[in-house]
């Protein structure tokens, strides 16, 4: 945008040299850049969150699929999530080893196995391995429909985990929110068992894969210093360990011989399913970050509740379900009640912001 600077002087030595500024009005051909840059920034978010709300449901399809369907018929759950983390691997090696010679991959880090790492993130592989595993039973043995429901404890077991591991406490405008959150989880139970469709082992894997998300992230955030804070690094490390941890729970679960006498262990279509689904599982963490990159944290936490319930609306309409009214009541509640929380939590950490700011730049009386 140009400008026209008048200077208005006087001869007089004991008088100041003023300047007065006069900005012209924007040329139409400026307005139309802005405009041009606005709806380009407004295509890029719109791609953004179009293709996190695609990889994500997606994927719980497909895992979906492997887990429980009758084309499948692999009662395996264990070597399925080792096979998602062998191709996490596989990928963090192909994009480690291509950073120098194509750009758009010139940021990952460069893949190498230090031991010495792989034994200080063995604590966040730990819960990261029983996070997986039971997010995976849940999905087994629930619907797609309730499966949103089922791990909607999520939010209310970091508020509680944060508080006991890191003393943080949480606001009664949160709380309350945690609250509603719980009343939906109970009157999703309740209404799922009367319509005979609830299978407690998958309620509780549920539960438990909402707690062991929430500790996921408290290790996560205790062992990036160990990697740099390189997320892809962490990744590499979280999913290498996880493929050797899952060999003797396999073993011990009896998981071998279901999967060597597999009637369709050399079928190239079952590999291709199982292959995508761990091409998924790694774009997630891409999809999520540039969602987050375009926008903010906060609307990348309503887009994904936006997205639950679209995934919730595509279960009950691809498997023909009938629900009744407290069952979408109990939905509406989970989905309140987290959107509200990411809603409240944005602003306190707003105003703690603006606080800091205000008593650093503050001058001492």
């Amino acid at each position: 945008m140009s400008s026209s600077s008048y200077t208005l002087l006087t001869n007089s030595p004991d008088k100041l040299e003023s300047s007065i500024t006069i900005r012209d009005p924007p040329s139409p051909g400026a307005m139309n850049n802005s405009n041009d840059t606005l709806k380009k920034k407004y295509v890029q978010i719109a791609f953004a969150v179009t293709l996190y709300w695609f990889v994500s449901i997606t994927m719980v399809f497909l895992n979906k699929y492997l887990l429980s369907s009758n084309n499948v018929k692999l009662d395996a759950p264990l070597f399925i999530t080792w096979y998602q983390c062998v191709v996490t691997v596989g990928l963090c090696a192909i994009l480690g080893n291509l950073n120098k010679r194509l750009s758009i991959v010139s940021k990952f880090p460069t893949f190498k196995i230090d031991l010495k790492i792989a034994r200080d993130v063995l604590p966040l592989s730990i819960m990261f391995v029983a996070m997986i595993t039971f997010n995976n039973l849940t999905l087994k043995y629930l619907t797609v429909s309730f499966y949103m429901v089922g791990r909607s404890l999520t939010t209310v077991a970091n508020v509680g985990f944060t508080y006991l591991m890191l003393g943080e406490k949480t606001s009664y405008k949160a709380l309350g929110c945690c609250g509603l959150i719980i009343a939906g989880f109970f009157l999703g139970i309740d209404q799922e068992n009367a319509l005979g469709t609830l299978s407690m082992f998958g309620a509780f894997c549920g539960v438990a894969s909402s707690a062991f998300v929430a500790l996921n992230a408290i290790y996560t955030t205790r062992c990036l210093p160990c990697v740099d804070n390189n997320v892809w690094r962490l990744c590499l490390y979280n999913n290498f360990n996880a493929c050797i941890l899952f060999v003797p729970l396999m073993i011990l679960f009896g998981e071998l011989s279901p999967v060597l006498n597999y009637s369709k262990l050399f079928n190239l279509p079952f590999w291709f399913a199982m292959t995508m689904a761990g091409v998924l599982g790694f774009s997630m963490g891409y999809v999520s970050g540039y969602q987050i990159q375009l926008t903010s944290p906060l609307t990348h936490n309503v887009s994904g509740t936006a997205k639950s319930y679209v995934q919730t609306l595509l279960a009950v309409i691809i498997y023909t379900e009938t629900k009744t009214s407290l069952w979408w009541l109990s939905n509406v509640f989970v989905l309140g009640g987290s959107g509200l929380f990411a809603h409240v939590r944005a602003k306190e950490m707003k105003r703690n912001h603006n606080t800091d700011n205000n008593s650093t730049t503050s001058l001492p009386k």
